[in-house]
């Protein structure tokens, strides 16, 4: 069953780059008396996600900082170099965390992974948007398959 608004967010782990290499960020460090906005993407580096939702939460980052958000987090199930390079070559360093969920453990544990082995991708993310508040989801936004808008950084914005 997929997660709503008022649950707790699950507990998982997620694959970062850091200073000396590869490091594991938990649930708890992310979520915990933090107000987070985290968005999955079906993949780095494909179409819509490079040219439109990523770039959309890089360019409204302060925006959306300043109105109590303490992390902008980007997941999806590539791992943590490949998101790292993403996040680079779309000048998110200090606006948005990359976060790998490379086994789709994460995504599966939400209730929003979707099979995109017709396309080559095997199980991904659903695209999504989320407010979270200490752990608890306040806001969710799943896209219908192929569509992109409730998810975007300028929704996220106006329900804040």
């Amino acid at each position: 069953m997929a997660i709503k608004v008022g649950d707790r967010m699950p507990e998982g782990k997620f694959t970062v780059i850091g200073e000396n290499g590869p490091e594991t960020i938990t649930t708890e460090q992310l979520f915990s008396g933090k107000k987070v906005v985290l968005f999955a993407v079906p993949g780095a580096f494909t179409p819509t996600c490079s040219a439109k939702h990523l770039p959309g939460f890089v360019e409204h980052a302060d925006a959306i900082k300043a109105k109590g958000v303490d992390t902008i987090a980007c997941m999806a199930v590539n791992d943590a170099f490949v998101m790292s390079a993403w996040g680079k070559s779309a000048s998110a360093d200090g606006k948005v965390l990359m976060l790998a969920d490379g086994n789709c453990e994460y995504a599966r544990a939400l209730g929003l992974e979707m099979d995109a082995s017709k396309f080559g991708m095997g199980q991904r993310s659903q695209r999504f948007s989320m407010v979270i508040e200490d752990g608890i989801v306040k806001q969710l936004n799943v896209e219908p398959p192929g569509a992109f808008g409730v998810s975007s950084a300028e929704t996220i914005l106006q329900q804040l």
